[in-house]
């Protein structure tokens, strides 16, 4: 399962998304999570799927890709739609048993949640498949760079942030390895109670944070090798420019933006 985790992850292509310049797409993204979390109606969902849906479609990331990275998850979704149709109270009562009941309230605010957090993931999860981590640290460190007047490490930021992120799908797959390893000694980490099952993760974690420490070693050293010293000096190979499909797509997101505002003053 922890194969079918995609966050992070980069993926090649040509499209429409993946030409655009990465500081656009990061503040595109800032914005359609705000328009997520607008409102607390499912109709200040809409703009932000409409957002989404048009994303998806220009990247033409495979929707058994997106499924791929959603799947992992399904048992929080449960978990937390769950919490929310039992303990939310208001409205209409559907369903009463003990302490346990189901109101009009509980179920749209369930329904809110889960379609809030799948299409969060989804849109978010755009921004790292159709952007390579080195332009994302430039995208990062452009945006950032009005900080640096008063002194703060911008560059180390953006680096760390970049790195961060890369090592995700490594340090997953590098989890998976060992759990398979110690299933093959008769390790089982789906018995027991609560208890047990965390225990018999600690032969998973001190190997994992021992292999994570290890690579952060042997990355400093690849870098002190190669005689990097920070942006002192450092000029890019590839620079940034906007194009007319970038302005294009900021405005209609703008406009998505300003509609989901409209919607919750309205409303």
């Amino acid at each position: 399962m922890l194969k079918d985790i995609t966050i992070g992850q980069y993926f090649p292509g040509d499209s429409v998304v993946h030409r655009m310049d990465p500081r656009f797409k990061i503040v595109m993204t800032l914005l359609f999570i705000a328009m997520l979390f607008m409102g607390q109606h499912l109709y200040s969902l809409i703009f932000g799927i409409i957002f989404c849906l048009l994303a998806l479609a220009l990247s033409r990331i495979p929707v058994r890709l997106i499924w791929k990275s959603i799947k992992p998850l399904l048992v929080i979704l449960m978990i937390t739609a769950v919490l929310d149709l039992f303990f939310i109270d208001g409205g209409k009562v559907y369903f009463k048993w003990l302490f346990f009941q189901i109101t009009e309230d509980g179920v749209r605010t369930a329904i809110l949640m889960v379609v809030r957090i799948v299409i969060l993931l989804i849109g978010s999860s755009l921004l790292t498949y159709t952007t390579s981590p080195i332009a994302l640290t430039d995208a990062i460190e452009r945006l950032l760079s009005p900080l640096k007047k008063i002194h703060v490490p911008v560059h180390a930021f953006a680096m760390m942030m970049t790195i961060a992120l890369r090592f995700i799908p490594t340090l997953l797959e590098e989890t998976d390895k060992i759990m398979t390893a110690q299933k093959a000694r008769g390790a089982s980490f789906s018995e027991g109670n609560l208890i047990q099952r965390a225990k018999a993760l600690v032969p998973v974690l001190v190997p994992l944070f021992v292999s994570a420490f290890r690579r952060a070693e042997e990355l400093a050293t690849a870098m002190e090798c190669r005689c990097y010293r920070g942006e002192t000096g450092r000029t890019k190979m590839r620079q940034l420019h906007a194009a007319g499909r970038d302005y294009a797509a900021m405005t209609v997101t703008i406009l998505l933006f300003a509609a989901a505002v409209a919607v919750k003053i309205i409303w």
